[in-house]
């Protein structure tokens, strides 16, 4: 059971950090200007006038909001949305990702931080949900009874009965470093995440281009999207304070998801479960 667990957090993990890797390698649109900035400056312009017109003692005070990234080819924001993110001292991930090995969905929303410390849940298929929290040298995992039913199916009925009743709904327990957690553990590491996502380019030709100012959960944002053959991807960038990514949402149809990142440089609650812990290392034998 440990094994199978531990492959559906590892899925998670890569195809997230894969998620980040869109902002490496992009260049700009042959129509990705600044003449093509202008214009759509210039037109923002002239609707902003027409609609004074329709309002003029409103829009006398009212001076046209100035267009995110002004002068900026999508290339160099880009650029700029990586530097941001690969800096950061921690982050949150939530959203859904395929999982190649199952065919289907995970769902995740994890917070983890340069330490190697991190906090979040996990599901696949909505079949349930396991929490995890990584601190120093420990891997805390919390299996609900649906997510180890799922996980469990087409092992003998005894068998996953006897691992219902002994994991359902309890926290465990097992060194990070040790063979049943160290891999899955080392992707709790944003340092070694980002680092992957800052060395992703792998030469293929990728265009970016400019999109337009909105906003992601209420976060001022500016759109950015990569196209690589017939697949479209959208990324958003934070347009106030340092440029991370906020959102990424995927064109492919073989690996669709999406993913919102927020939390950046805030604490990471990473703290060790109070209450009775089951110690899976003091076991012997419970592999299924």
């Amino acid at each position: 059971m440990r094994r199978r667990a531990r492959r559906t957090a590892l899925a998670a993990l890569l195809l997230a950090a894969g998620a980040t890797a869109c902002l490496t390698g992009c260049r700009s649109g042959q129509g990705d200007t600044s003449s093509g900035d202008t214009t759509r400056s210039a037109e923002s312009t002239a609707s902003a006038a027409s609609a004074q017109s329709a309002s003029a003692s409103a829009s006398a005070s009212t001076p046209t909001p100035k267009e995110p990234f002004t002068g900026l080819t999508a290339a160099q924001i880009s650029e700029r949305a990586l530097k941001a993110t690969t800096e950061a001292r921690s982050l949150r991930m939530s959203g859904t990702v395929p999982d190649e090995e199952s065919g289907g969905t995970i769902k995740i929303d994890i917070a983890l931080d340069r330490r190697g410390d991190c906090a979040g849940t996990m599901g696949m298929n909505g079949q349930g949900e396991a929490e995890l929290i990584k601190t120093g040298d420990t891997l805390y995992l919390k299996y609900d009874e649906r997510f180890l039913r799922a996980q469990s199916k087409g092992e003998p009925q005894a068998d996953t009965e006897a691992l219902v009743s002994l994991l359902a709904g309890r926290w465990t327990k097992m060194s990070a470093g040790g063979a049943d957690a160290k891999e899955m553990a080392g992707f709790c590491d944003l340092d070694k995440l980002l680092e992957d996502a800052g060395d992703s380019d792998d030469g293929t030709p990728t265009t970016v281009t400019r999109g337009k100012a909105t906003t992601v959960d209420g976060t001022p944002a500016f759109t950015l999207y990569e196209t690589d053959g017939s697949e479209r991807n959208t990324v958003y960038v934070a347009t106030e304070g340092k440029p991370y990514l906020l959102r990424f949402e995927s064109g492919s149809k073989q690996e669709p998801g999406a993913l919102s990142f927020t939390g950046y440089d805030e604490p990471v609650p990473a703290e060790s479960p109070s209450g009775e812990v089951l110690d899976l290392d003091g076991l012997d034998g419970m592999t299924t």
